[in-house]
């Protein structure tokens, strides 16, 4: 969301940690061929299927068919209160709307008034932020608050947010729950809002998803979980990704989704936002905003491999390295509006869209633009250009996109597409008026893919950086195959293709045939040279780790850098035998036109073939060598 202009007069670099602020960031391309067709102006509630899931870069339905997120962000349950003033003045709050923590406007406008107006802007789906205050709280909301639907009175902010998104759902939209603040306090600077475990255990956290996650698991339209918002720097340290502490984005979002999957819900999307600020804003320190950048090297991997989509904002008042602070605590880079339509489309590449547009790699996702948004009040040549720009570039790439916000007060904030008076009237970027509507029109109306989309072949990475990764849930069942060992196993449905020579990344795919495994639990763990036939050392002078006949891998362990054991299960149908040596020790060795990208940054890799599928692992424990794998031996599919 825009962030708050913090004017307070500080020095020294507290004033440029209090200063630090966030705009929102990123978008979704289009690499594939594909039937464009002119978009309606309002969706027909049953014209998709629940539940949605991922093919490349797209979104689909459960009948295949692609369905673009045009969304709007529909603000108030995450928190108003802007942290200075009272907290029951209007004041206090941003924009002096005080939303009493449930989404704005339910004080002015009835609901199916407002689900009335939502269509009439032509999105088919709600971002619909809520704070883990807001779960938890036990008082009702004044009755004030919800004047023009007075069945809400007496209810507590959940139980009114229940109401709204069953009556979202109930009217053809696609809800996207977004976990916004922990506290119900306007986001996003220094804010106690920083992370998801700024005032809370990543524990608590990951709690409160699996219970909202049950709590709509039954309403097949509440179809995602966007887990964070706006993940940043706090006074005293930034976040990260990968590290494996307590600042890690990329292992708490890892854990959460894992936990929303099996424990409460199989079917959501997963909406992973990226890192949106690290380093302190002041000119000569280190400072910028990551974005999806970090996805290239370390990317995630579901036990759901079609559920995972990437997300990012952007906003015209910030920037790459500007963090859209005015005064005290501005730096001299640029934002997003200063730059050129060439330099701005670039950005928006190498920051988020990369992710969509390559596709065939271990991060190709759908991405997700989930915030961007101007005032109606904006004169500035620069922000309104920005604006153009960057909807021109989301109607070009068939992006998916929420704007922020969607409703709003009159007299408040002219940011809104819908603002509404106290008596209910309707403003906003409907009227002819608005100078917003040209753009909005055009990134509705531009041609977009319709119809079913091809499935493709999944790439994933495996990474044992820090802990264990058994993204199989039939691996997981079987118990521990390897104890005290750190251990990786492909996903059901995937095989592992290819590995580091250190040991700690792995990349897993079903390119060219699909889920090759037997039906049943049977697996092996293979911890010797048992089942390597007589003349047949593919490895010699290396041990190896062989699957038994017509097995193949989907897994490996490791303790420290030596290999430890591999994981073996039985193929559905006959396999062939014919095989190679793949060796990866001294170069990389993968095929010139090998998918997946590079799974192991840094690190020497070697990878089967399209047609082939990895039956063993070889390594030596010599003096001077490194343990870690050295050989794949890879065999033809049929």
């Amino acid at each position: 969301m825009p962030t708050i202009r913090l004017v307070q007069h500080l020095t020294g670099v507290a004033a440029a940690f209090l200063l630090l602020t966030s705009a929102p960031a990123a978008v979704t391309a289009a690499p594939q061929p594909s039937p464009r067709t002119t978009a309606a102006t309002a969706p027909v509630a049953d014209t998709w299927q629940p539940p949605l899931s991922t093919r490349g870069r797209y979104i689909v339905d459960a009948a295949g068919r692609r369905f673009r997120l045009r969304s709007a962000n529909w603000d108030g349950a995450q928190g108003s209160w802007t942290g200075s003033g009272s907290s029951t003045d209007p004041a206090g709050h941003h924009a002096g709307q005080d939303s009493h923590g449930i989404p704005l406007g339910l004080d002015r406008v009835a609901l199916p008034k407002l689900l009335a107006d939502f269509h009439e802007l032509g999105i088919n789906s709600i971002r619909l932020p809520f704070s883990n205050e807001m779960i938890h709280a036990t008082a009702p909301v004044p009755d004030t608050a919800v004047t023009a639907n007075p069945q809400l009175r007496g209810k507590t902010p959940l139980q009114v947010y229940d109401a709204v998104v069953a009556a979202l759902t109930g009217d053809g939209f696609a809800v996207i729950l977004n976990n916004h603040t922990n506290t119900t306090r306007w986001c996003c600077g220094i804010d106690g809002n920083e992370r998801w475990n700024t005032r809370q255990s990543t524990r608590q956290w990951a709690d409160d998803w699996v219970f909202m996650a049950r709590r709509y698991a039954s309403d097949p339209r509440v179809v995602g979980a966007d887990l964070y918002n706006e993940v940043r720097r706090d006074v005293m340290d930034d976040p990260n990704w990968g590290l494996g502490d307590d600042h890690d984005w990329y292992a708490a979002a890892q854990l959460a989704a894992d936990r929303i999957l099996t424990e409460a819900d199989p079917h959501l999307l997963i909406v992973i936002e990226g890192i949106n600020w690290t380093g302190v804003p002041v000119d000569g320190l280190p400072h910028g905003r990551p974005a999806l950048t970090p996805a290239r090297t370390l990317s995630h991997t579901l036990v759901a491999t079609h559920q995972l989509v990437y997300s990012a904002h952007f906003y015209g008042y910030t920037g790459p390295h500007h963090s859209g602070a005015t005064g005290m605590g501005e730096t001299h880079d640029p934002r997003y509006q200063d730059l050129t339509r060439d330099q701005l489309y670039q950005a928006l590449t190498d920051e988020a869209f990369f992710v969509a547009e390559e596709g065939g790699r271990h991060f190709t996702a759908p991405v997700w633009i989930s915030e961007f948004g101007i005032g109606a009040g904006e004169t500035g040549t620069a922000g309104r250009t920005w604006f153009g720009n960057i909807t021109d570039y989301f109607a070009d790439h068939d992006s998916d996109f929420a704007y922020w916000p969607l409703v709003g007060w009159e007299g408040h904030d002219d940011w809104s597409l819908l603002r509404y008076d106290s008596a209910g009237h309707r403003y906003g970027i409907l009227d002819g008026s608005d100078w917003r509507s040209t753009a909005w029109h055009h990134l509705m109306t531009a041609p977009t893919r319709t119809g079913p989309v091809a499935e493709v072949p999944s790439w994933h990475m495996l990474a044992t950086d820090h802990g264990d990764q058994v993204q199989s849930l039939r691996a997981r069942a079987a118990g521990d195959w390897d104890p005290g060992a750190s251990k990786a196993v492909c996903p059901d449905g995937l095989r592992l293709t290819g590995l580091g020579h250190r040991g700690d990344r792995g990349l897993c795919t079903d390119v060219g045939a699909g889920d090759l495994r037997a039906a049943g639990s049977a697996q092996t763990v293979v911890t010797d040279e048992r089942h390597v036939p007589q003349g047949g050392d593919w490895a010699s002078g290396y041990t190896k780790l062989q699957c038994p006949a017509d097995g193949f891998l989907i897994g490996y362990s490791h303790r420290g850098g030596r290999v430890s054991a591999a994981l073996c299960v039985p193929a559905r149908g006959r396999l062939g035998v014919t095989g190679r040596t793949v060796w990866f020790d001294r170069s990389d060795n993968r095929p010139a036109d090998a998918g997946g990208g590079d799974f192991a940054y840094g690190d020497y890799k070697g990878q089967c073939a399209d047609d082939e599928y990895a039956a063993g692992i070889a390594f030596t424990t010599r003096l001077g060598s490194t343990a870690g794998p050295a050989a794949l031996l890879c065999r033809t599919l049929s």
